[in-house]
């Protein structure tokens, strides 16, 4: 893929608001072209593609958690763009579900919808970035490879989410797969990264961090506050665009030093 940033084409699911958006800013901003996934709110992606710099980026819905609207979108996405470069798998669903205190359908059906939004949907997405990545004509860029799929995780994934355990074992899974692929496609030049947040500060996180357990949460973090989303798609494009070839199968923690792992 021997392109400059300025006409790599990008791929962020859930980029209608909160960390998705950031990312598409910050991808714009450096060039890409930017095709802005949202699942039901058109209205909030029409306003992340107002505000991304540059011009020719779309818009595009799908459900991820429906494995046929993933193959729709991929192929929109490629018939309009002509190839996709970059893939940020972003979307993802919280759903509280203590295991204690939820009805036995009640638990299933949190582990059904979890998990088909933040892991079957991001393989899929994987499945069918990767195999068009790793096929593309062209020689190798050393740099840059011929793709790169970004998945964003969660420290989640390492301390444990209590009250929604379905979704700390999707992300989990989704860390598992990343360098799964990585170890897969390092060989055809496209690379694998993955990211760790905790807390970010979102419109989603809003009713936590103002609520009842605001100073538990803060207390969690040395740096006195928790993450912001530009701070999060930073780290992101980052990856997606600078991070070298070795880096391929990483995961990074951007949790303000609110969980640490050995």
């Amino acid at each position: 893929m021997p392109t400059p940033a300025s006409r790599l084409h990008a791929l962020v699911t859930g980029a209608s608001r909160g960390i998705g958006r950031a990312i598409a800013q910050q991808l714009a901003a450096r060039g890409c072209r930017v095709a802005v996934h949202f699942q039901k709110n058109r209205a909030a992606g029409e306003t992340t593609l107002r505000q991304l710099s540059g011009t020719d980026h779309a818009l595009f819905a799908a459900d991820l958690a429906r494995a046929g609207d993933v193959s729709r979108l991929w192929g929109e996405v490629t018939a309009a763009f002509g190839r996709v470069d970059i893939v940020v798998n972003n979307a993802a669903i919280y759903d509280e579900h203590p295991p204690l205190k939820t009805s036995y359908d009640e638990w299933q059906d949190a582990w059904q919808r979890t998990i088909a939004a933040n892991l079957f949907g991001p393989a899929n997405l994987c499945h069918l970035a990767a195999n068009a990545m790793a096929s593309s004509a062209g020689p190798l860029d050393a740099a840059h490879g011929r793709g790169r799929i970004v998945n964003i995780s969660s420290r989640g994934a390492f301390r444990g989410e209590p009250n929604a355990p379905a979704y700390g074992a999707s992300k989990a899974g989704l860390n598992s797969l990343s360098q799964s692929l990585a170890r897969v496609l390092g060989p055809q030049g496209v690379y694998l990264f993955c990211l760790a947040p905790g807390w970010v500060e979102t419109d989603m996180s809003a009713e936590h961090l103002g609520g009842p357990r605001a100073a538990e949460i803060l207390g969690q973090h040395p740096l006195g506050r928790v993450a912001t989303a530009d701070e999060i798609a930073h780290a992101t494009v980052f990856c997606a665009l600078d991070a070298p070839a070795s880096m391929t199968g990483c995961i990074i923690d951007v949790n303000g030093a609110s969980y640490l792992r050995t």
